[in-house]
């Protein structure tokens, strides 16, 4: 199937290249005698009225052959002296010339475009969460609908990311909806700088984030105090409440806003509790089943003057902390590895984590599922920043404080190649999923498609200039010049992994397609055009030995690249190769 996709890969690109040759070729009036997808042995061929269509065996390349009198294997009959390549004014040559990589680098919008069209629809404008220490946090909370960010309006979370982008370090005047109310704040995206991959080319993008995420946290439930109400009623830490007083519940914002109108009445609430069971399948995994169950809970009447002030968020989840007992259950423990550095400290599941080398957690790690802030303050992240450090943590255990050292554990593997690999790990866990969002309808599809296609198109065309001038300028090493073995692998795993990655892949070759050959080689399509300006300038053709020599340098300059591509696909295939090599002669 490799081959097939790389055979399927390359013809269509150097399709769109000759074709482009052709097609202007053609407008002009220029009798094109040959169209050839590949070189070598002609595997088929159809002859038109006065060009020959060919698909030859060598898939590596292809060629447009026009009439021109210095390459005329015959001669040419006189109603054919003015459709000749060479009796076309000057400008027009330039368009024939310059038309092969100009598809190469309009054809990726078209495929770029497909792709974006499968975005149909897309996550709300809603905040799921808020990162704690970023932008955001105490001006936006989970639950808010944003409408509008400065005097732009969106209507999906990609507009809010796009709208926080623009303003990185300005303050910006953000509306959302808040309990079916709007309500104004002020807002200041953190100015960062996010590095393009690969990083060898030093390319940066300074980017706006507010850190937020758009998915919902389920309403899974922690209890820390054994006094209280939701644990006398029989509820517990990792309950999944899923309806109170028969009404669904789906998130936990939508579990405090229920339990927050509640003035001291006993409310029924339904809950799933997940069950380790042990020795499942004979002790291959950690398997639990949810269990149904129905508690009959009562909250602490709310003292008289205390009512919850409408859009306050926090004072809400005090609330219902105080008077049932309930909170999120993202900093609860939900496994610690037996034996690990955090087991040895004490941590056990169920505990409630509270401090980390003495700084307050809100938040376990970052949902990389979408709009996390670059610089994780998270827990997690606070660990990974230091990982090589002691650090303290503190916890409560059925309301009691506790406190212990560890170390994060340091993981080292060779991969099948030996290469090697380390990171740290922290590999106590907790357990707070996400409610899936509902999704909104892409109101202006095709816009949006051709808008991106656009955009990426341009983005592709800009990283591999870089990448040329990187080059150029010794900062980037010759060794990541590719050849047809990487070409091979790219079509192969690309074309594997489904449409969507074979057209997106398709696309950046292209772009790199078209680029390459306006490089002002000779023989190459950048090398005609430098010879078609010179004649422009000197109002007569160049003479027949100059044309031939530029040609003669422009092969060698071409055979030398291919040898270092070629060189350097082998130089990344070695390890493999050698390995394929030693199991066969064992």
């Amino acid at each position: 199937m490799d081959l097939l996709y790389f055979v399927l890969f390359v013809s269509i690109l150097i399709f769109i290249h000759e074709f482009g040759h052709f097609a202007f070729a053609k407008l002009f009036g220029v009798k094109v005698l040959t169209f050839s997808i590949g070189f070598g042995p002609k595997i088929l061929r159809v002859r038109g009225k006065e060009t020959e269509y060919c698909v030859a065996l060598l898939p590596f390349g292809g060629f447009v052959k026009m009439l021109e009198e210095g390459k005329a294997e015959a001669p040419i009959l006189p109603e054919d002296r003015l459709r000749t390549f060479e009796a076309q004014p000057v400008w027009k040559r330039v368009v024939i010339v310059l038309a092969g990589p100009a598809m190469n680098l309009v054809f990726p919008i078209a495929l770029y475009t497909s792709v974006y069209l499968e975005d149909r629809e897309f996550l709300p404008p809603t905040v799921g969460a808020v990162f704690p220490g970023k932008p955001a946090d105490g001006k936006l909370y989970p639950g808010d609908t944003i409408v509008s960010v400065g005097d732009e309006k969106v209507a999906s979370f990609p507009d809010v990311q796009k709208a926080f982008a623009k303003h990185a370090g300005m303050h910006v005047l953000v509306t959302v909806e808040r309990d079916g109310k709007p309500i104004t704040v002020t807002v200041t995206p953190a100015d960062e700088i996010e590095v393009v991959e690969p990083s060898e080319l030093e390319l940066y993008e300074r980017v706006g984030r507010v850190g937020i995420a758009p998915a919902y946290a389920a309403p899974v439930i922690g209890i820390s105090r054994t006094d209280s109400p939701a644990w006398r009623a029989g509820l517990r830490t990792f309950d999944r409440i899923t309806e109170i007083n028969g009404r669904k519940v789906d998130t936990f914002v939508d579990l405090l806003r229920t339990l927050t109108q509640n003035r001291g009445d006993a409310v029924r609430v339904t809950y799933v509790r997940p069950v380790p069971l042990s020795n499942a399948l004979g002790g291959l995994c950690d398997v639990a089943v949810l269990e149904t169950g129905i508690a009959s809970v009562t909250p602490l009447a709310r003292t008289e003057g205390g009512a919850v002030r409408e859009g306050d968020p926090d004072a809400r989840a005090k609330d219902v902390l105080d008077r049932t007992g309930i909170e999120s259950a993202e900093m609860y423990v939900a496994f610690v590895p037996r034996g690990s550095s955090e087991w040895r400290a004490g941590l056990r599941s169920g505990d409630r984590i509270t401090h980390l080398d003495g700084v307050p957690q809100r938040m376990w790690k970052v949902d990389r599922r979408g709009g996390h802030a670059l610089h994780d303050t998270t827990m997690v992240g606070a660990l990974l920043a230091e990982p090589n450090r002691l650090h303290e943590l503190v916890w409560t255990r059925d309301g009691e404080r506790m406190s212990g050292t560890f170390q994060l554990r340091k993981e080292r593997w060779d991969d099948e190649l030996g290469q090697h690999y380390e990171r740290y790990v922290f590999r106590t866990t907790h357990w707070m999923p996400r409610t899936p969002s509902k999704l909104v309808p892409n109101p202006h599809l095709g816009l949006y498609a051709l808008k991106h296609g656009l955009e990426e198109t341009k983005n592709a065309i800009e990283f591999i200039i870089v990448g040329f001038v990187r080059i150029l300028q010794g900062r980037v090493s010759l060794a990541t010049v590719s050849g047809p073995i990487t070409l091979y692998d790219v079509a192969g795993d690309a074309g594997s992994k489904g449409a969507t990655y074979f057209v997106w892949a398709m696309a950046v070759t292209s772009v790199n397609l078209g680029l390459i050959n306006l490089l002002p080689i000779p023989v190459l399509d950048g090398g005609y055009l430098m010879l078609l300006f010179l004649e422009g300038v000197r109002r007569r053709p160049l003479s027949l030995r100059v044309r031939e020599a530029s040609s003669l340098i422009g092969i060698s300059i071409l055979v030398v690249l291919m040898l270092v591509a070629f060189k350097n696909d082998v130089s990344r295939k070695w390890d493999v190769l050698a390995i394929q090599l030693r199991d066969i002669t064992k």
